[in-house]
């Protein structure tokens, strides 16, 4: 199925890619996470902006030494050609074992081949308590 994750997306295609970005960001594996972007991919993250795959990785590496017990739930939003839309919540714990639910609005944008090669966040974080955890 991944092979037929490229554009233009279908309804069905961009569900699945949008899944596929889910399981990888959960398995918190910044090497694995960084093979779905171009070498040459523009975020805007935050107030961070990355170009590259090296760039991300090393952003991945430090934002999950910082966000403990990250897990996240993505949903589609709009799709159309070679971009998708989504919105998404995720819950993680800091060190001194605060919890925190984010959320988030991404824009992706994907080259031929399905790499993403434009990721733009924008994320607002809230403190919770371990037991309003939904996730």
């Amino acid at each position: 199925m991944t092979q037929t994750l490229v554009p233009p997306f279908t309804e069905e295609t961009a569900r699945a890619k949008v899944q596929a970005a889910e399981n990888g960001w959960n398995s918190r594996v910044p090497e694995r996470v960084a093979l779905a972007y171009t070498p040459d991919s523009e975020w805007r993250n935050r107030d961070s902006f990355l170009v590259g795959r090296e760039e991300i990785k090393a952003f991945l590496i430090a934002k999950w030494n910082k966000e403990r017990d990250y897990k996240l739930k993505k949903e589609l939003w709009s799709f159309t050609g070679n971009r998708i839309a989504v919105r998404f919540e995720y819950e993680w714990r800091d060190q001194d074992n605060e919890w925190w639910r984010s959320y988030r609005n991404e824009n992706w944008e994907f080259d031929t081949d399905g790499l993403m090669q434009n990721r733009f966040a924008s994320i607002n974080d809230i403190p919770i308590k371990e037991s309003e955890r939904r996730l």
